[in-house]
């Protein structure tokens, strides 16, 4: 089309010329050229214009026809399509605590393998699953590989998130059915149900370089078992980008061994915690594909945590730690994203990513059976938290493909996130009951090969944060305990993550 452009201003152009010196010219005929002239210069510019509004237009569908593509591929020649994201880690870690102790892990080393998968046998079925392998260089100190005493890194929340042992778990499995039509309306839907890809959702993605998942990570970013129900609105609302799901599962089952003496397998055992139940959803107002709001709220019923006996001791059987139900949370949230700042203001602009998000969490407290002068987040009444999140993602300005990355959160003295599998070796960042600031660097180094430089700094107002939902999670602001640490543990008031990582994705 340029081409042809050009070819034509040329002619126009020799044409004048021509009749110019002949001087023969008929009048009409040099002005019709040089109206010609004009438009093709008019529409030259108007070409240059849209350049930029087409590029990033292309960059959109790109991305999408990737994931259509991907979903095809699956079902070549009958095989399941593996994907590979392998990454070594260097973490140095570093804690400060209430007293003025401290305590560091300078250079941490770590392999993460995921094994993905997938297979589409047609155009209305999928299954995805992804095999998981994390453990730290070497056998560790105690001999234990699966370094779980008298820490909770085995939780089945977080049994990926962590670094154990060198054995490989399923971190998903499940089958999605999918189509374009419900009860003969224009609404494209899709039902899924299995060990879900429940981790690394909307803004916590960015500082992997990762496609996000469909949890909002402002409140949750745990693995979990359960079912999922999308509809997409937009061709029956005419609002773009609409869509509900509806979310829901179980995470944690009450349930005896199997070969029980009294033959009772599998029947629910009074000695234990209920069943931990979770339901919700997550609601996209608006996405016209630059700019986009999501929504999201849950329940979780009867949330384990541990029971105070007194003055710090908690309750044990057996010489372990116990869980008990304490009760349930609601969470919520709110999060405004643009994909580019404005519309052609400049390069750096439109390829930058910007997101804040508010969150709320509001307990539920039941009695926990046990004798306590506390209770859910060690009170026996309702208590409210918030957090707000904000980040940047933008290029690096010196390289074609590299980005840089800015968060900040901060949460309030009630706050309380599911986000247990993030993956901070110093702890959730976004759990912290008080401020946490973040930045990072990413870089392809080849079409398969990444690099990734990171720093995280959390500093905490009130203890508790990274704690279950019991009186292990009350909280009690870093002041008091500074004054006499003894009675709390000496808990972290600060800590901060370094980390250089190498990842190989293909």
């Amino acid at each position: 089309m340029k081409k042809s452009v050009l070819s034509l201003y040329a002619a126009a152009a020799l044409a004048t010329a021509s009749f110019a010196d002949s001087g023969t010219v008929n009048s009409d005929i040099l002005a019709q050229l040089e109206a010609l002239k004009a438009q093709i210069a008019a529409l030259e510019a108007k070409m240059a214009d849209n350049t930029k509004e087409i590029e990033k237009v292309d960059q959109k569908l790109t991305r999408t026809n990737k994931n259509v593509s991907d979903v095809k591929i699956m079902a070549a020649n009958d095989n399941i399509k593996w994907d590979v994201d392998f990454r070594t880690a260097f973490d140095s870690i570093h804690y400060k605590h209430a007293s003025g102790r401290k305590s560091s892990n300078p250079d941490l080393l770590t392999n993460r393998l995921w094994l993905g998968m997938g297979y589409a046998p047609d155009a209305n079925n999928l299954f995805k699953g992804k095999l998981a392998y994390y453990k730290s260089y070497g056998d560790t100190a105690n001999h234990s590989q699966s370094n779980v005493n008298p820490g909770n890194a085995n939780f089945d929340w977080v049994t990926n998130e962590n670094a154990l042992d060198s054995n490989i778990r399923v971190k998903e499995a499940y089958w999605l059915y999918m189509n374009d039509t419900l009860m003969g309306n224009n609404v494209p839907w899709t039902v899924s149900v299995g060990r879900r890809p429940s981790t690394d959702g909307l803004g916590i993605n960015l500082r992997e370089n990762m496609q996000d998942n469909s949890p909002l990570a402002h409140t949750v970013n745990v693995e979990f078992d359960g079912l999922s129900a999308k509809f997409d609105l937009d061709k029956i609302t005419g609002v773009q980008g609409m869509w509900w799901k509806l979310c829901t599962g179980r995470g944690l089952t009450n349930a005896k061994s199997r070969f029980q003496n009294d033959g009772a397998d599998y029947a629910y055992d009074g000695n234990e915690t209920k069943d931990i139940n979770m339901y919700g959803f997550i609601f996209v107002p608006w996405d016209n594909g630059q700019y986009s709001v999501r929504t999201n709220w849950a329940r979780a019923e009867n949330m384990i945590g541990y029971a105070a006996d007194g003055a710090g001791d908690y309750v044990k059987s057996s010489g372990n730690y116990q869980f008990k139900s304490f009760g349930d949370i609601d969470m919520a949230t709110l999060m405004f994203r643009a994909d580019g700042i404005g519309t052609d203001i400049n390069e750096f602009l439109d390829d930058t990513i910007f997101f804040a998000s508010v969150a709320q969490s509001k307990t539920r407290p039941k009695s926990s059976g046990v004798s306590t002068a506390g209770g859910m987040l060690g009170s026996m009444e309702s208590k409210t938290g918030h957090s707000t999140w904000i980040g940047l993602n933008m290029p690096d300005g010196f390289t074609d493909d590299g980005r840089i990355g800015l968060e900040w959160n901060k949460g309030s003295k009630y706050w309380r996130s599911m986000t247990y599998g993030e993956d901070t070796m110093a702890g959730s960042k976004i759990a912290a009951r008080g401020t946490a600031w973040e930045v990072y660097y990413t870089k392809p180094l080849t079409k398969a090969l990444f690099f990734n430089a990171r720093y995280t700094h959390i500093k905490y107002d009130y203890t508790g944060s990274n704690a279950f939902f019991g009186d292990d999670g009350a909280p009690t602001a870093m002041s008091v305990v500074e004054a006499n640490p003894t009675p709390y543990g000496d808990p972290v008031k600060e800590a901060s993550d370094l980390r250089l990582s190498i990842s190989y994705k293909f």
